[in-house]
């Protein structure tokens, strides 16, 4: 009897232990965060919680139903419920209901016995919002006013913030809206000449008006939602203000604006046509994106790399501003010195993987002009390893920079039909692999050699693999697509390494 309720007790915490992902569109009513126990006779409460917020419990549910309390927190509080015979039946999945950005988080499942709390499972929700990507707005210098389309279509709460602005300039921010106007971050250039409306989190009109209208308003507009934590970047509107057009005598426009188109196509051709392609195999220590100019740079010139999303490098004020660029690229990207005198703009990118594929965009700006922009696409080919069934091991490889900091979280996952399994894990200085089956280099903090080594690889580990890299500074990933080829003659043998593995 004792080892049957050995048994039975095990089973209460493992059947379900697992990391989930859930992805949802903002515009459905609820969502369901699945968890569930085989026993469930001698759970005496089930909670919800996030670990990233204070409060942390998002529900509780106990014996005679759903909990509410004052230990919830409170942008949850009307908005979750589980099944009346969740502890009967097991089912201890939470209904989530008017879904916000903020929704998107990791919830954690946990029981309690005998005074006892133990967690089941995770789920890993993205709260999904369908906006548009892009619009042209054309006006003429000097007219009254003109209004940068945002819509949103679902609720906002009243601590959401709003934020247009302008990444080619600093401070970049145009206009703020929150609890009323605070413009104390607002860029110069556009005091006293926004506004939104006042009811825009309830209608969810966010656009903006802009008054007065200057040849140098023309750029890229970001309308971006704050909710607590997260960020969700809107439409993007590309505002082009044009110069009043004279009328001169129609004998000498001809021939003008003929010069000006000519001049316009080349330039348009010689700076924006000539995508230069770049390609690379996975692996490789560093990759040059190359950019060179022969106009003579000034001192206080900004030289800025980006691709489709995040800005990867800004030269600025005669130095590089490693503050500026996305986590993705901190600490992997470098300049020529003296990119003033010399004017070889090349970026080094070091360590690209398959992540990295992407048309990069470099662009000079003098006093918030635009001198000259290049195109480069980089295209960098898919790691794949192939070992023959029987080896004693084989290596998935995956190489960053060094010196990585302590908080540094490794994790090595697989893909397979039900999702992506967490396959090894290494976490505050220590490996943490789920069965003897795998291993990482003890030094790999130092030396930023990531690679896994699998043990005694089987045609049944033929699969794609993907490392993430996660630390408070830095964010990395690489993909491996590993082929086992069947040795004919070991047929019979088999790997159980990788199987059973937990969800993620």
């Amino acid at each position: 009897m004792f080892v049957v309720s050995v048994i039975l007790i095990h089973g209460l915490f493992t059947v379900s232990q697992g990391v989930f992902t859930v992805e949802v569109n903002m515009s459905k009513t609820s969502v369901l965060l699945p968890c569930k126990i085989r026993y469930a006779s001698e759970v005496s409460a089930v909670v919800w919680s996030r670990t990233d917020l204070s409060p942390s419990s998002v529900h509780k549910h106990v014996r005679t139903g759903d909990e509410g309390g004052k230990d919830q927190t409170k942008r949850f509080h009307g908005r979750t419920s589980m099944s009346n015979d969740a502890l009967k039946t097991g089912d201890l999945s939470l209904t989530l209901k008017t879904l916000r950005i903020s929704d998107s988080g990791t919830y954690v499942c946990t029981i309690r016995k005998d005074e006892e709390d133990k967690n089941v499972n995770e789920v890993q929700l993205q709260v999904k919002v369908n906006v548009p990507l892009h619009t042209d707005v054309k006006e003429y210098e000097g007219v009254e006013s003109v209004q940068l389309p945002c819509l949103f279509h679902w609720p906002l709460t009243e601590d959401t913030t709003i934020v247009w602005s302008r990444n080619d300039l600093s401070p970049t921010t145009v206009h703020l809206h929150h609890h009323g106007e605070d413009l104390r971050d607002q860029n110069q250039l556009y005091s006293g000449r926004t506004s939104m409306k006042p009811d825009a989190l309830n209608s969810g009109d966010l656009s903006l008006t802009l008054r007065n209208l200057q040849l140098s308003d023309s750029g890229k507009y970001t309308c971006t939602i704050r909710e607590f934590e997260l960020e969700l970047k809107m439409e993007q509107v590309q505002l082009q203000v044009q110069e009043q057009v004279i009328k001169w005598n129609k004998v000498l426009l001809v021939p003008v604006l003929f010069a000006i188109v000519v001049g316009l196509f080349y330039f348009f051709c010689h700076y924006f046509l000539s995508v230069q392609q770049v390609e690379v195999d996975s692996g490789v220590e560093s990759v040059q994106l190359p950019c060179e100019t022969t106009v003579r740079l000034s001192e206080d010139v900004r030289v800025e790399w980006g691709n489709s999303s995040y800005k990867v490098h800004v030269y600025e004020n005669g130095s590089d501003q490693p503050g500026k660029q996305h986590i993705r690229y901190r600490g992997r990207t470098e300049m020529k010195r003296n990119l003033q005198k010399t004017g070889n703009l090349t970026l080094t990118l070091k360590y690209p993987t398959d992540r990295d594929r992407d048309t990069y965009t470099c662009t000079v700006y003098n006093k918030g002009n635009i001198l000259m922009k290049k195109d480069v696409m980089l295209t960098v080919k898919v790691c794949q390893v192939e070992v023959e069934e029987g080896e004693e091991s084989v290596l998935l490889p995956f190489r960053t920079t060094g010196d990585l900091p302590e908080d540094t979280r490794v994790e090595w996952k697989r893909d397979e039909p039900v999702g992506w399994v967490m396959i090894h894990m290494f976490s505050y200085g220590s490996d943490q692999p789920d069965k003897d089956c795998s291993k990482m280099n003890e030094d790999l903090l130092k030396t930023g050699d990531l690679s896994l080594t699998l043990k005694h690889p089987t045609v049944k580990d033929t699969g794609r693999y993907f490392c993430i890299l996660q630390s408070s500074e830095i964010f990395r990933n690489k993909m491996v697509v590993l082929t086992v080829k069947e040795r004919i003659q070991d047929r019979s043998s088999s790997n159980d390494c990788l199987m059973g593995n937990q969800l993620v």
